[in-house]
């Protein structure tokens, strides 16, 4: 009875895998599928790998690296990959895992001392494991605004010291939430146990052993970058091509650049269990450093009792159509990246962009999925394209609405503050001071340790300003909440984005700022 049933259970399962094959996408579907969501979604370019049994089946670019070269995506064009850095990252730790030189449940502090988080009970708790988790206790994106943009001068020492200052969110191993600055200790980690350089680990250690030789661990360390891709983002209907993104300092959080073709390699050596090379005879860790990568570690609540969301360790887990997922996204200005493992079917999908619409490129892998799931009919370009049009329409009307607002003010010529009353400098205790003088009769705000941030400060209504930045493509302007003293002299602020589709790490919201001289009228008007 008992081989009768795994007969029929064998037959069954044969036949699903035979209807569903049947869907799958062609390279030439592939190829119209891309070239229709370029368009939709106003991509420039975008370049797609398709991993099968062990085989890249499908590996090729679509439109332009950039706006301005007009030059063709191929298979071998670079994209800042983000966050999905963060696989390497863990992966590194489970080497020295392997190698018995940390556990994952090591004490961060038994290697570097001098970390300090809020809470002196979390710092003393905290492990290698929960640098890798999103677990913390700090909020989405906390102290991202010290890597982020790319013009922060905050050092790596300069951050781990400063993490000190960020308060949590909720309490120690409660909730998700997702986490750059952790990552950036995580590699530190890494260099310190292994007494090599970040960098130069991951290098050696995944890059060369894979042959993905066109990678580099970040921007500033590719040898060639005569075939790389411009960032986008789009600007008032326009698109504007964007510099880098996060600073050397966050490498191990998101520095990595690739392309389709070397990302391949690593999806390969993924469903492989770590394994690589002729007959798969190298392992680059362990099976069990792979099955603790994909063990549910931070449950993500999504809302649907009937699948699971979960992070392991550099990877998000989930259950999707009944099956194992293993999936990252990452995301530069400018840039937005995703990497999908189903090893049940042994399938590997990865697609780079250089436009910041995640839209994109869910679009994109969601369809590829219908094909091996064998779900047919379903519009992914129209339905991902109508939700991104909505908030998109959200997000728009609330910022016009502001801008309505003050053009009416000055039309009217309602009241107008006394500048000299806000004009001094401040400082945050992990950000830095920031400037704000009198600039050709206006206002102005300037960032020390983070030049970009820099703009015209606009007098909204109450004790609020708004910061307009220089940099357009930032798409980041925000209120200025002055708090005044008894005299009705600004004794500090705080910061808040206007848009709710702000990125996240712009975390304004982490941001308060206390006046640090008396001279309230220093720049006077």
């Amino acid at each position: 009875m008992q081989r009768r049933i795994s007969l029929v259970l064998l037959i069954s399962i044969s036949f699903i895998a035979l209807c569903t094959s049947a869907q799958v996408l062609t390279s030439k579907q592939v190829d119209s599928l891309v070239e229709k969501t370029l368009t939709t979604f106003n991509v420039p370019g975008i370049a797609v790998a398709i991993v099968k049994d062990g085989k890249v089946i499908h590996a090729k670019g679509y439109g332009v690296r950039s706006i301005k070269s007009k030059q063709k995506v191929d298979e071998n064009t670079l994209f800042g990959v983000a966050s999905n850095s963060k696989a390497f990252t863990a992966a590194a730790l489970g080497m020295l895992v392997d190698e018995h030189k940390v556990t994952w449940d090591t004490k961060v502090t038994d290697v570097i001392p001098e970390f300090k988080l809020y809470d002196p009970y979390v710092t003393s708790q905290f492990t290698i494991r929960d640098l890798l988790t999103h677990r913390s206790g700090l909020g989405l994106g906390a102290g991202d605004l010290m890597v982020w943009p790319d013009s922060s001068t905050v050092t790596k020492s300069q951050l781990i010291h400063n993490l000190r200052f960020l308060k949590p969110v909720s309490s120690f191993r409660s909730k998700y939430d997702y986490d750059n600055l952790l990552y950036i200790v995580a590699g530190e980690i890494v260099e310190r146990v292994s007494g090599v350089k970040f960098e130069d680990f991951i290098e050696n250690r995944f890059f060369k052993p894979l042959g993905m030789t066109k990678t580099a661990a970040s921007w500033y360390r590719l040898k060639d970058k005569s075939n790389i891709i411009d960032g986008h983002a789009p600007y008032e209907g326009k698109l504007l091509p964007v510099g880098l993104s996060f600073s050397e300092v966050a490498n191990a959080a998101a520095g990595i650049y690739s392309n389709v073709t070397d990302m391949s390699k690593w999806v390969i050596a993924m469903l492989n269990n770590g394994a690589y090379g002729d007959n798969l005879s190298k392992k680059l860790f362990s099976n069990s450093v792979h099955k603790e990568l994909w063990t549910p570690q931070t449950i993500i609540r999504n809302g649907n009792p009937e699948s699971f969301t979960s992070y392991g360790l550099g990877w998000n887990l989930s259950s999707v159509n009944g099956m194992f997922q293993a999936s990252h996204t990452g995301g530069l200005s400018g840039i937005v990246t995703q990497v999908i493992m189903i090893p049940e079917i042994n399938l590997g999908i990865i697609v780079l962009t250089n436009q910041q619409s995640g839209a994109a490129f869910n679009a994109i892998s969601n369809t590829i999925k219908d094909g091996y799931f064998g779900i047919k009919n379903q519009d992914r370009i129209a339905v991902y394209n109508d939700n991104r049009l909505k908030n998109e329409k959200t997000g728009h009307e609330e910022v016009e609405k502001i801008w309505k607002d003050i053009a009416a003010n000055q039309r009217n010529n309602t009241f107008k503050p006394d500048f000299k009353n806000y004009l001094g400098k401040y400082k945050d205790e992990w950000f830095g001071e920031v400037a704000i003088t009198n600039v050709n009769g206006k206002m102005h705000f300037e960032a020390k340790n983070s030049p970009k941030l820099r703009g015209d400060m606009i007098y909204y209504k109450g004790n609020t300003f708004i910061v307009k930045w220089y940099d357009r493509s930032l798409d980041a302007d925000a209120f200025i909440n002055f708090g005044l003293d008894n005299n009705a002299l600004a004794e500090g602020f705080k910061i808040e984005a206007i848009s709710p589709l702000t990125d996240f790490s712009f975390d304004f919201q982490d941001l308060d700022f206390k006046k640090q001289d008396s001279k309230s009228n220093e720049n006077n008007l």
